[in-house]
């Protein structure tokens, strides 16, 4: 059963965005590329959008228990995972270059995620995405997302299966993530007394 809805408009910034129950955001070590989302860490979930740079209406919806029916709306498959509650609310953030910014409205009231003894500190997240112009790129493509969120213990998540293109794009990231650690290392060579060290 829905405990609690909340609608967002989110401006998106070049990435896609951060979603989960924690404050503490980095870029992810993987990026998912052929799903709409994986997780950034234990308690977030980075979801790739079609929109680059533009507005992408969000919809939360917590229940109590799973829900039963798939919304109708002509939606893509539902991914799923788990996600650990470091925090009992619920954090959004987009992925900027080079930044994460903080995207949930300050207007809006935190939403609080239910917990159960079943479910430990554990919740399932499972995303629907829909856009009226299935191309990347910038602007408004009309995507909606719909993220629905209940307390469960940690399961295996639910993707669908992804290309070899798909896998090249996930370790082009890896290297292009650790060659940028590498360009941003730098050695100082310090002076004291006289002497070198």
């Amino acid at each position: 059963m829905i405990v609690h809805t909340v609608s967002l408009t989110v401006d998106l910034g070049e990435s896609g965005y951060l979603i989960g129950f924690t404050d503490d955001y980095d870029y992810p070590a993987e990026m998912p590329y052929g799903w709409r989302c994986g997780p950034a860490a234990d308690a977030s979930a980075v979801v790739l959008t079609t929109t680059d740079t533009g507005p992408l209406n969000l919809t939360v919806e917590i229940h109590d228990t799973p829900p039963d029916n798939a919304p109708s709306g002509g939606w893509e498959a539902a991914e799923e995972l788990s996600l650990h509650v470091d925090l009992p609310t619920l954090h959004l953030a987009t992925l900027e270059q080079g930044d994460i910014v903080d995207a949930w409205p300050d207007d809006e009231p935190p939403v609080r995620l239910p917990v159960t003894r079943d479910s430990g500190a554990w919740a399932r997240m499972r995303l629907y995405c829909y856009a009226n112009d299935p191309e990347p790129g910038i602007g408004d493509h009309g995507e909606r997302h719909l993220l629905q969120l209940w307390p469960a213990p940690p399961a295996p998540p639910i993707h669908p299966e992804i290309s070899d293109a798909d896998r090249q794009a996930r370790s082009a990231y890896v290297t292009a993530r650790a060659t940028l650690v590498d360009e941003y290392t730098s050695t100082y060579t310090i002076t004291l007394s006289g002497h070198r060290e």
